[in-house]
């Protein structure tokens, strides 16, 4: 006969097997342990990172105003994704342009993983939110110095909602350009390309200073743009490897390849200040790290280390050409050149994919699923 410690132990073991198949599943513990620490780092890509990289480009007047924008923003942002922009872009209505409103104020959630994820669908609601936090705090710096703080608040939030949350949708949330197979890891649409050609267009509509272009005002603090940079490239980990959306090899080469391009393209912008001006700056270096993580963010899940060198040069050097010709060819008064960094940054790097998405080695090739539930555009068989 059994003994009833063991009859016990039996009957405990059958309850906990039937309970188990008649709860929801469990979120993974170590993926949720990366993504909450990933969400704070991204969080902590705008406060204090993106907040003290303005804040130095700026003259030392502006130094509060910018601050206060970024940390104003970032509470703003908070409260209308809860309201509607989550719901916008990750909402039950798959495909279209928009997720629709059964998600608002977080309705309907639980602490069950959505379908095909192993993280608890607040975490994802959180990460999601420090992406929505960080995209209309990059526009700041297109406008830096001459608008309003109403004027920003409203427009910041206005723009959360009829802009970065619908194409979130359309890239990550089964919208119209996920069904066509349209690639972006990490957000070199929905974050960087968004924000690059509002900050053009909003430049535009705002017009030149009148110094512009020939009288330019030299960052307050390049010492304040150097930490700030720093910041941006720690926290970057989060917002690339995170995008894996789990502890996972697809997060490890996202974090590989994310440095290789940030440390080849401060070297390259480094290199072309040191041979046109024969001095190279600590701003510029610093730029230039930013250009080569806004350029490897959409094709993190793509390209292995060969081709995050080959990103991070070719960042430096078209960013760098780019912002020579929206300043002083177009004399578009982009206060901190965040279209010629950021706008084309995000665009080359998702042009780049299909070329280099089997470039060398840890390259995970075409057709193999990468962040987010999305997979590289099949190419034709020859």
């Amino acid at each position: 006969m059994l003994k009833p410690i063991q009859c016990a132990t039996r009957a405990g073991l059958l309850v906990a097997a039937i309970g188990a198949l008649a709860l929801p599943a469990h979120a993974d513990t170590g993926d949720t342990a990366w993504i909450l620490t990933a969400t704070a780092l991204v969080l902590f890509m705008t406060l204090p990172g993106l907040a003290l990289f303005y804040g130095g480009l700026v003259q030392a007047k502006n130094l509060l105003s910018v601050l206060m924008h970024c940390f104003a923003i970032a509470c703003l942002m908070s409260l209308v994704w809860l309201v509607c922009g989550y719901s916008i872009a990750f909402g039950p209505e798959s495909g279209g342009l928009f997720g629709g409103f059964a998600k608002s104020m977080a309705a309907g959630m639980t602490g069950a993983p959505l379908d095909g994820q192993t993280i608890p669908e607040p975490l994802f609601f959180m990460f999601q939110m420090t992406f929505a936090i960080i995209t209309p705090a990059l526009i700041v710096g297109a406008f830096v110095e001459r608008v309003n703080f109403a004027a920003v608040l409203v427009f910041c939030a206005l723009w959360l909602v009829a802009c970065y949350a619908p194409v979130a949708h359309w890239v990550w949330g089964g919208g119209w350009l996920a069904e066509r197979g349209v690639v972006d890891f990490a957000g070199g649409i929905v974050v960087h390309t968004t924000a690059g050609i509002s900050a053009l267009v909003f430049a535009l509509m705002l017009g030149r200073r009148s110094h512009f272009p020939k009288d330019m005002r030299p960052p307050h603090s390049p010492g304040f743009v150097m930490l700030g940079a720093a910041m941006l490239w720690v926290g970057w980990f989060g917002f690339n490897a995170g995008s894996a959306l789990g502890a996972n090899s697809d997060a490890a080469r996202a974090m590989l390849v994310t440095h290789v391009s940030a440390a080849t393209a401060s070297l390259v912008w480094m290199l072309i200040e040191w041979i046109s001006f024969r001095k190279p700056t600590l701003v510029g270096i610093a730029t230039g790290m930013v250009a080569g993580l806004a350029t490897i963010t959409p094709a993190a899940g793509s390209v292995g280390p060969v081709g995050a060198i080959l990103i991070g040069v070719l960042a430096a050097i078209i960013c760098y050409a780019a912002v020579g010709l929206i300043r002083q060819r177009l004399k578009i008064d982009d206060s901190l050149d965040v279209f010629a960094v950021h706008g084309v940054g995000g665009m080359l790097g998702s042009l780049m994919i299909p070329f280099l998405a089997s470039a060398g080695p840890l390259a995970p090739g075409i057709g193999l699923p990468i962040g987010r539930g999305v997979r590289l555009l099949q190419l034709p068989a020859e």
